[in-house]
C-alpha cells in the first residue's frame, strides 16, 4: 500500500506506518515537508513553570530540555505558558521541527505551554535498540512530561503515526490527558485483519529492498518501526480509546491512499472512532493531503484552540 510520493515529501520512514512513503531506487520518502534548519536553541535549560501564565509566549524561544528514560536521551522543546499544556507529536520520520510554524501560533493564540519533542531515532534524541513500539514511545513521552513537571491537563496533538502513540499514552495514563486532537491519525478502527494483511503484502518487497540498501540512521529507524507490523497492528485494532477523554479527529480530504476502497476505509475508521463517544467530533480538512499541518494549518490551530477552550 505505497502512497504516492510528491515533491513536498521528505526523505525517511515507511508506508507501513501510513506516513505516506514509497521506496524507489534505494530511497524512501515520508509524510511532512522538507526539514528546514532548526532555529531552536542548542543549550539545555532546566525547569519550567507549567502553570504560569505568559502573555508573551509567542515571543519566547522554546528552551531545549534533554531528559533521560530507560538509558536514552530525548530532546523536548518548551515554550512557557499556562495549562492545559499542548503537546505536539509529529508523524513518522519527523521530528519536533515539523511544528516550528504551528507551535508559536498556538502559544500566541492560547497562552498555553507548548511542548514539542524528538522521538527516539529522530532529531537530537538518541537511537534506541530493537523494534520500535508505540507503548515504548508513549512511555518516553510520559517520562519527559513528568520530568518537565507536567503530570496532568495535557492536550495531545498527534499526526499520522503519532496516533498510535496517543492511543498507547491514553491507555496508560487516561488521567493525564484532558483532550486530544488526532490529525489524520492512525486509529485502531482502520487496521482490520484484511487491511493489515493488504498493507503487509504490498510493502514487503519495499522493505526487503530497503534491507539491502546502505544502512543509515534513517533506514535503521524505518526498519525498527516496520518490525512485526502485522501482529502489532492486529493487536492495535483491538484497543479502545477511553470514553472519558474528549477527542477531535481531523481527516484529510485526500486521505493517505490513492485507491477508493482504502481511502473510504480510512474515512470510515475516522467516523467510527468519533461515533463511539459523544465527546468526540470529526473535522474534514478540505483541500488537504495527509500532510494537514502544512496544507491546512488553520484547521489544526482552530481544532486545538477549541479543545483548549473546552477543557480549560
Amino acid at each position: 500500500m505505497a502512497v504516492p510520493t510528491t515533491p513536498r515529501r521528505r526523505l525517511r520512514y515507511a508506508a507501513l506506518a501510513l506516513a505516506g512513503v514509497t521506496v524507489t531506487a534505494g530511497t524512501l520518502s515520508a509524510c511532512g515537508t522538507a526539514k528546514t534548519q532548526d532555529p531552536r536553541p542548542a543549550t539545555t535549560t532546566t525547569g519550567t513553570t507549567p502553570g504560569a501564565t505568559s502573555s508573551t509566549a509567542a515571543a519566547v524561544e522554546p528552551s531545549l530540555h534533554m531528559i533521560t528514560n530507560e538509558g536514552h536521551k530525548l530532546a523536548f522543546y518548551v515554550t512557557p505558558g499556562r495549562l492545559p499544556a499542548i503537546v505536539l507529536d509529529a508523524g513518522g520520520g519527523l521530528d519536533a521541527s515539523y511544528w516550528n510554524k504551528l507551535a508559536p501560533e498556538l502559544a500566541k493564540n492560547t497562552g498555553s505551554e507548548v511542548i514539542t519533542y524528538d522521538r527516539t531515532g529522530e532529531g537530537k534524541s538518541d537511537d534506541a535498540p530493537g523494534p520500535w513500539k508505540a507503548q515504548n514511545a508513549a512511555a518516553d513521552l510520559a517520562a519527559g512530561l513528568t520530568q518537565l513537571g507536567i503530570t496532568k491537563n495535557v492536550v495531545l496533538v498527534s499526526h499520522s503515526l503519532a496516533g498510535e502513540i496517543a492511543t498507547a499514552f491514553v491507555q496508560q495514563h487516561p488521567d493525564r490527558i484532558a483532550g486530544a486532537v488526532l490529525v489524520d491519525a492512525n486509529l485502531p478502527q482502520f487496521f482490520t485483519d484484511s487491511e493489515t494483511a493488504k498493507l503487509v503484502a504490498a510493502n514487503t518487497p519495499q522493505l526487503d529492498a530497503l534491507r539491502q540498501a546502505p544502512q543509515t540512521r534513517a533506514t535503521r529507524q524505518l526498519l525498527a518501526e516496520a518490525a512485526d507490523y502485522g501482529p502489532v497492528h492486529l493487536a492495535y485494532h483491538k484497543l479502545v480509546w477511553p470514553r472519558s477523554v474528549p477527542a477531535t479527529a481531523i481527516v484529510s480530504s485526500q486521505t493517505p491512499f490513492p485507491t477508493p476502497d482504502d481511502a473510504q476505509l480510512w474515512r470510515q475508521a475516522q467516523q467510527d472512532f468519533v461515533d463511539a463517544a459523544p465527546n468526540r467530533h470529526l473535522v474534514v480538512a478540505e483541500n488537504s493531503s495527509h500532510d494537514i499541518p502544512t496544507d491546512r494549518p488553520d484547521v489544526v490551530i482552530n481544532a486545538v484552540q477549541d479543545m483548549v477552550n473546552q477543557v480549560r
